[in-house]
Parts: C-alpha cells; sequence; structure tokens
C-alpha cells in the first residue's frame, strides 16, 4: 500500500493546534508528541498492527501500543515492522519529505521529541504537539541531534 502523505500533512494541519476528541491527550502524561504523530501517520495510512507487544495501535488511552505514545517505542516500530502498519527506514535529514517523521535529541543522547515534517522547501516546516505548532522551521529548535525516519511504505493484511 501507498503512504499517503498529504493526508497525514492534512491531518497535522487540522490537529496541530487543537486535540482530537478520538485520542487521548496524553500532554498531562509526559507528553503529546509522539501520539499526535502517530495519529498523523494513521491518517496517512489508515492500518494498525495489533501485535500485543511490538505493535502500534490505539483503541483507547488503556489500549494502546507503547508505540503509539513513545518515542523510541515508535522508532523501533517504524524501522523493524515487517508486518501490518507503516514502515520506515533512517536516513539523513535532508531526505525529509512531508509526512516523515522528525525525532530530536534535546541533550544530545536520549530522542524525547517527535515531530511531522510538513514541507521542506526552502526549509524543512515541522509539526508538533506538546509545544503546539504548525509550519515551524526545524531550526527554530534547540536540539543537540536529529533523526529522519523516512515513511517507505504500508503493509495490510500481513498480521
Amino acid at each position: 500500500m501507498v503512504y499517503d502523505r498529504d493526508k497525514a500533512v492534512a491531518y497535522a494541519r487540522q490537529w496541530a493546534r487543537g486535540r482530537n476528541p478520538a485520542y487521548c491527550d496524553f500532554s498531562a502524561l509526559g507528553g503529546d508528541c509522539t501520539n499526535f504523530i502517530s495519529q498523523c501517520l494513521y491518517a496517512g495510512c489508515g492500518v494498525m498492527n495489533y501485535t500485543s507487544d511490538t505493535g502500534w495501535y490505539y483503541t483507547s488511552p488503556a489500549n494502546r501500543a507503547a508505540a503509539w505514545s513513545g518515542v523510541e517505542f515508535l522508532r523501533r516500530f517504524l524501522i523493524a515492522n515487517k508486518a501490518d502498519g507503516p514502515y520506515a527506514a533512517e536516513t539523513p535529514l535532508e531526505n525529509a519529505r512531508p509526512g516523515d517523521v522528525i525525532q530530536l535529541s534535546f541533550d544530545g543522547s536520549v530522542f524525547s521529541h517527535s515531530l511531522l515534517a510538513v514541507s521542506v522547501n526552502p526549509e524543512l516546516l515541522a509539526a508538533a504537539h506538546s509545544d503546539d505548532a504548525f509550519d515551524r522551521p526545524l531550526r527554530l529548535y534547540r536540539y543537540q541531534l536529529a533523526r529522519l525516519l523516512r515513511i517507505e511504505g504500508v503493509r495490510a493484511g500481513t498480521n
């Protein structure tokens, strides 16, 4: 299946400065950034992975995969996923396309923030929750390291 980057970006545009009531707001529970990025990815792929320990899904705040709302768990899922849902490759930041995931490390060792690339010309712009933003230039973030998870596609019917 094809990942619909336009749908992911359109979702980000709609909900970057608000909260979709269909999902829990994790702002008071450590941050809502990766939850929001997962919502954007889901808007672009329409397929969840319900594998109990290593999947990527959300049905309620109490029934969700760690990858749905955890920065490092999302990275591991996207890079390793061979079953249902989106999959990605970690590539240099200059390869970003709208709809790709950017993760930031503010201390140089632990990645703790997820964003969605929404535009790349003339500069990389992102959408995010926790510090709500849409079309924020990546250069305005104060980070030590950044990594790009380039969404390569979507699988369905493999679980």
